[in-house]
């Protein structure tokens, strides 16, 4: 295929925009190349400036799970343009979609939107430390929750770390403050628990890592993560901005039962808007002002556009009973249908799939932590991804992206996947 338009338009945002993308990875850094600019969407497909047409497996990173310009979601958005985009004042959409999200989500009284997943995520870490009066938290490797200054740490595991920033701009204050543990690893979680004793305010993790690729928790690691916290009296962060009403309606807390303590969402609660929100019980979530002493606030929070693409996007899976079924049904399909031609090619790799989540990683190990995602062959994806371009099918720019499906793809949009991928491999 042919990408002059794209290559000449991005020539032309590098003379405006840093690195001419205004998100890091839209830059085609971890593949080579330049980025593929995209003219418009429908269903499952994406449709190039040069006139390409693409099989689309990010899906906006993930929001589109009924499919790019889903009509209800395009109606309701243009009907609430005609009477205004923005008034800074309350509106009753707002608390029709935070009823709607409160009744599919359990475990959560009461919920507060904001714009983005990060401001989300920043949102529950500052009200985790006003409840418990502590200062220090706990994430994982590997897991991305946004690119707030308490998320940007690379401190390493074990009692003697303080954590130092792996972004200039991040201090070492707020540094010493975030704790490094190791994804499904529990023992590097109590050794920080020993060595910091009556100091962690909370615990923040993503349920179904998605910024690694695709990596399951093991059996028994969020209900050990559970127990941990409720000995130590900390709050349980579970960042469901990827996975939140994509696993099931109530997320990875009903796909696992967990109850986690605050919940974080975005993506698909936006129905393609920027949307964030944070939930929790009535007592958690009665520490924010203007009821409590927590400071948190937003201009457009709540903003009229994008409650009425949330709430259609919510309404639509609500009242389909067989959604997640089928989009079970649809990503076990092409699962089963990358390891029969990948391994037929004897190419190294192995799959991890959640539900609707799912990643290739091209090393024969198991990869259930940030360490052993690394170890898959780069040199391999690069190809890989470009391959799959050409074909096209268009899949994340990173190694460390899951795959997010969306209910618009065909049977034979997957078969067609499952042959370039084949063409590809073959060629590894």
């Amino acid at each position: 295929m042919l990408y002059e338009r794209s290559s000449q338009l991005f020539a032309d945002a590098e003379k405006v925009i840093p690195g001419g993308v205004n998100s890091p990875v839209r830059a085609f850094k971890g593949v080579g190349g330049n980025p593929i600019f995209v003219k418009s969407a429908k269903g499952a497909y994406l449709f190039d400036e040069d006139g390409n047409k693409l099989i689309d497996y990010i899906n906006s990173w993930g929001p589109m799970i009924l499919g790019h310009a889903f009509q209800p979601v395009i109606e309701a958005i243009t009907e609430r343009a005609k009477l205004g985009t923005s008034f800074g004042m309350p509106t009753e959409l707002e608390t029709q979609i935070a009823k709607l999200a409160i009744s599919m989500v359990p475990n959560i009284d009461k919920i507060r939107f904001v714009n983005s997943g990060t401001e989300a995520c920043m949102s529950a870490i500052r009200l985790a430390r006003g409840y418990t009066n502590r200062d220090k938290i706990i994430k994982f490797a590997g897991c991305y929750h946004g690119h707030s200054d308490s998320f940007l740490i690379q401190a390493g595991s074990g009692a003697s770390t303080f954590g130092t920033p792996n972004s200039p701009g991040v201090t070492q204050g707020t540094a010493k403050d975030t704790l490094l543990a190791n994804y499904n690893d529990i023992e590097s979680v109590k050794e920080l628990f020993d060595s910091n004793p009556n100091e962690i305010a909370a615990i923040i993790i993503e349920p179904v890592a998605g910024n690694m690729g695709c990596v399951p928790p093991k059996n028994g690691f969020l209900e050990d993560l559970r127990g941990l916290c409720n000995k130590n009296n900390t709050l349980l962060i579970f960042d469901e901005v990827m996975t939140g009403f994509r696993l099931a309606k109530g997320g990875a807390q009903e796909l696992y039962n967990i109850q986690a303590d605050i919940v974080c969402f975005g993506k698909v609660i936006g129905g393609g808007l920027p949307v964030g929100a944070f939930a929790a019980n009535n007592e958690i979530m009665n520490y924010l002002a203007p009821v409590g002493p927590v400071y948190q606030a937003g201009t457009l929070s709540g903003n009229p556009l994008a409650m009425a693409a949330g709430l259609s996007m919510l309404q639509s899976l609500n009242h389909d009973s067989e959604i997640y079924q089928r989009l079970e049904e649809k990503t076990a399909y092409l699962e089963n249908g990358i390891r029969k031609v990948v391994a037929n090619n004897n190419v190294e790799f192995t799959i991890n799939r959640v539900g609707s989540m799912i990643s290739i990683h091209f090393d024969a190990n198991p990869v259930v932590d940030f360490n052993s995602a690394k170890k898959g062959d780069n040199d391999k994806f690069k190809k890989f991804f470009h391959g799959l371009l050409n074909e096209g099918v268009y899949i994340a720019p990173s190694a460390y992206e899951t795959w997010f499906i969306t209910d618009a793809l065909s049977y034979e949009d997957l078969d067609f996947t499952i042959t370039a991928i084949d063409k590809v491999t073959k060629h590894l």
